[in-house]
């Protein structure tokens, strides 16, 4: 796999020392990518997971390290904590090792779109969820990363990619596809009040691009089931990148945003259209 350069790249809910992190698939993107500024939005430790079973892979210790030598090297890394890792939010504000921890951040990209950066645990009370397993269930959502973990077994012996069985299960439950929902736009919303152009978070393992009521909602997924990532190019273009690793062979599907759809207002007037 040849190195992508990005401007800036956004990774959520990595959890990290929670055994079903992705961490080996997580350092395959991380030494194949750059850029200027990583945004770690919330969840990279698994708290509540380390304080339960007292986990930690060596593989997971890589994947910070690895975090830490990139912001050493010059890469700009803002760690937005989230919910399962809101003890460092006691330390908004400080620096270890060259990464900043920050409650949120104003991302402006290069075509010049204001974008609110949050974990989004925050979106919680409008899904009906205190947390993201209350949306199906704490006992099913543990029931669906065991299948997941199954059946991603099955798949590699099978010759088949990489497929979240827990995010097709989230998605097409009707409940919590009406929660998720709820919780999508409630976030695009909110970013719409405060008057930026868009928001990006994570929280809900469910990773998208795209507009609501004319505000861009980007959601750059998790490390648990979809392992995905949100990236920006040189000139402003949004993607998520889908990254998964069988056999030693990385597989990476692009889905384009539309850039279009979520000019800035002014920009739009300027142009007379949209695009």
């Amino acid at each position: 796999m040849r190195e992508r350069s990005f401007r800036s790249v956004w990774l959520s809910d990595l959890h990290l020392g929670n055994a079903d992190c992705r961490a080996l698939w997580l350092l395959d993107f991380l030494d194949a990518c750059t850029c200027e500024q990583l945004y770690l939005v919330g969840d990279v430790l698994d708290l509540w997971e380390m304080d339960r079973r007292g986990r930690w892979p060596a593989t997971h210790g890589r994947v910070l390290a690895k975090l830490i030598a990139l912001a050493a090297a010059g890469t700009r890394v803002v760690w937005l904590p989230g919910n399962h890792d809101e003890a460092l939010r006691a330390h908004h504000g400080l620096r270890f090792g060259g990464v900043e921890l920050l409650p949120e951040a104003i991302h402006e990209t290069a075509d010049g779109r204001k974008l609110w950066v949050v974990h989004g645990d925050g979106f919680d009370d409008a899904a009906r969820g205190g947390r993201l397993t209350t949306l199906i269930g704490d006992h099913a959502y543990d029931l669906a990363l065991f299948l997941n973990r199954w059946s991603r077994r099955l798949r590699r012996l099978c010759g088949l990619p990489y497929r979240s069985l827990a995010l097709d299960l989230k998605t097409r439950i009707g409940p919590a596809a009406r929660a998720i929902g709820r919780y999508e736009r409630a976030a695009a919303h909110e970013a719409a009040r405060r008057e930026v152009d868009g928001i990006v978070c994570g929280h809900i393992h469910k990773p998208e691009l795209r507009t609501i009521d004319g505000t861009l909602y980007a959601n750059c997924g998790d490390w648990i089931e979809s392992c995905t990532a949100l990236v920006e190019h040189a000139d402003g273009r949004l993607q998520v990148l889908h990254w998964a690793d069988e056999a030693r062979v990385t597989h990476v599907d692009v889905l384009d945003f539309p850039r279009a759809a979520a000019a800035v207002p002014a920009a739009a007037a300027m142009a007379g259209r949209l695009g």
